[in-house]
């Protein structure tokens, strides 16, 4: 069967393309480095890929705000990425590339290409790095998730995590679309405050989808947790085989495949 090609969106200061690169190679992807110059020089298309991914780093060194400039890049794009999603191919942003979604008004989805949420500091006001643990919403309509267990943990890294909302509103349409994939939890499964919550989220929100499930944004990143030997204690958690990172990019393959 024909390794599906994952297009994997680069440019200056993005720092989680190789290890997301790697996931995606070991989850039976073809994966493919692409500078978004080659996109727009027209060398590489869009639309010849099975799967869109902006990973995760600091594009543009975050100036301004983070995930802001390559946003405004992307827009002169957002035709063909609007395509791809409605074609039902997988599209996924990582931590920095989630921020870059929400600002192009891609995610939440709304009819529009208005910019109906964003991304702020952290109510810590400092980055956090730490693993988290995180919630599955099991009538989620996602692909990226279909099969995982309800509790998992993933590993976050970010300074402006903060998932914030034009108005109301919006976040009463991610609850009632089930597009709320997973939120910050502590032991018990139960949304908490820092440092339960990294950031400070509203509604304890870790990544959303559009309803259709397809293009998902995550601020935690899957492509740390491939191999069981990533997690801090993995030396007492047996139960894991693999990552469970690894089993999201292997559904985004598996969905391209069937």
């Amino acid at each position: 069967m024909k390794r599906p090609t994952a297009l994997i969106l680069r440019v200056a200061g993005t720092n989680c393309d190789l290890e997301t690169a790697n996931a995606f190679k070991l989850a039976g992807a073809q994966a493919e480095l692409t500078h978004i110059n080659a996109i727009k020089s027209g060398k590489t298309k869009l639309l010849d890929a099975d799967i869109l991914v902006i990973p995760g780093g600091f594009s543009y060194g975050d100036d301004v705000a983070a995930g802001r400039i390559l946003a405004n890049e992307l827009k002169g794009m957002v035709r063909d990425i609007k395509t791809f999603i409605r074609s039902g191919r997988p599209v996924l942003g990582i931590c920095n590339g989630f921020q870059v979604l929400v600002k192009m008004g891609l995610l939440p989805h709304n009819k529009t290409e208005a910019q109906n949420a964003s991304f702020t500091w952290n109510d810590s006001a400092r980055f956090e790095a730490r693993w988290a643990r995180l919630r599955i919403n099991t009538h989620a309509n996602c692909l990226f998730t279909k099969g995982l267990p309800e509790m998992i943990e993933l590993p976050v890294a970010h300074a402006e995590g903060k998932f914030v909302v034009k108005a109301p509103k919006v976040l009463e349409d991610l609850k009632r679309t089930n597009s709320v994939v997973l939120r910050y939890v502590n032991e018990a499964g139960e949304p908490a405050g820092y440092p339960y919550n990294p950031n400070g989220s509203l509604f304890n929100i870790a990544a959303i989808s559009n309803p259709e499930g397809n293009c998902m944004g995550i601020m935690p990143h899957p492509e740390r947790f491939i191999t069981r030997y990533h997690h801090p204690n993995w030396t007492r958690q047996t139960f894991h085989k693999e990552g469970i990172g690894l089993e999201m990019f292997r559904n985004a393959v598996l969905h391209v495949q069937n």
